[in-house]
């Protein structure tokens, strides 16, 4: 359980908060926790628009706990997301760095993945000012939290594409190759592909071959299955969904072979209550961490306990694929 801190002097006076990056469901629920936890300690907030974008055109609003209402339920980010060119110059951050003086705020919140911790790090190396950052990415890459933001809700997206997936393949005997997001990451892969009783899950962190996927398609066969799914990662080392497709026609000329790309279906959609809890928690822990005087970390959830992990660690280490999973997703798929 989190604590309810009382503070007698809180490290920062006025916030700012932004979204950056490739959006994820339970964005709007962190900013939403950010900006109500702000309030309740007489912290002034505001928003930032479209990210360092925003940061450097002077694009602010003064955000309150109406700001936020009914926000909690949508996906995406009603700050909206961009990823920012300018900012990458010394020359773009001195602008935005003079806008937060401007108004006088003292830190910021970075809702984002990897790419916009990265951003941060560098803004507070240069300049100084106070940054937290929160994980909001559907790709779970990111070292120092169990779980990033986004993640339960673009798995369970995914689980129920591929269940309605698996009723036309039964039906026509046919073998789906579905494609899912993930970056270079595999973690929506290998559980929605367990998830959904997929024949072969292949991902980037384990090094696949096509001679190993015709072998389970073989084994399958014996076994009697007339229609298969199989799950890849976008970011799956082996080849492209098509490459792998068309590789598996030449191998099984008999077989009815059908590609689908979920795609960006997996960014959307209303925030799973997993990823509602999990941002608030994050929006909430971030805003904590600022007023204790932390600094250039990300606020994470392990094992239920509010953590702080320095950036150098959360964009550098990534989280392990538990080698149980692999096994378990071999072992039940025939």
């Amino acid at each position: 359980m989190l604590k309810f801190l009382h503070m007698e002097e809180s490290a920062v006076k006025k916030i700012a908060v932004f979204t950056s990056g490739g959006d994820a469901p339970g964005m709007n629920a962190a900013l939403r926790a950010v900006v109500r936890t702000a309030n309740h300690y007489k912290i002034e907030c505001y928003g930032i628009r479209e990210g360092y974008n925003g940061l450097i055109n002077d694009d602010f609003i003064k955000m309150g706990p109406r700001s936020v209402k009914n926000i909690i339920t949508e996906g995406g980010t009603i700050l909206k997301s961009a990823r920012s060119l300018e900012f990458k110059t010394k020359e773009g951050r001195q602008k935005a760095y003079d806008n937060l003086v401007k108004r006088g705020i003292d830190a910021l919140v970075c809702i984002g993945g990897d790419g916009t911790f990265t951003g941060a790090k560098i803004f507070n190396e240069e300049f100084g000012i106070k940054v937290i950052g929160v994980p909001g990415t559907i790709d779970n890459d990111i070292f120092g939290t169990d779980n990033t933001i986004g993640y339960d809700t673009a798995l369970n997206t995914a689980m129920e594409a591929i269940d309605k997936i698996r009723d036309t393949a039964t039906s026509h005997n046919r073998v789906f190759f579905v494609e899912v997001m993930g970056r270079d990451a595999g973690f929506i892969a290998l559980n929605s592909g367990i998830a959904t009783g997929a024949i072969d899950i292949l991902i980037p962190e384990r090094k696949d071959s096509i001679d190993e996927l015709f072998a389970t398609f073989e084994r399958a066969e014996k076994a009697g299955k007339s229609s298969s799914i199989v799950v890849v990662a976008e970011g799956e080392k082996l080849g492209s969904i098509y490459d792998i497709a068309k590789a598996t026609k030449a191998g099984f000329p008999d077989y009815d072979i059908r590609v689908v790309v979920l795609g960006h279906i997996q960014r959307g959609g209303s925030p799973s209550c997993a990823d509602r809890v999990l941002a608030s928690q994050l929006g909430y822990g971030a805003v904590i961490g600022l007023m204790e005087g932390k600094n250039n970390v990300m606020a994470g959830m392990k094992s239920n306990k509010l953590v702080y992990t320095p950036f150098e660690e959360a964009i550098k280490k990534h989280n392990e694929i538990d080698q149980n999973l692999l096994k378990i997703s071999e072992i039940l798929a025939i």
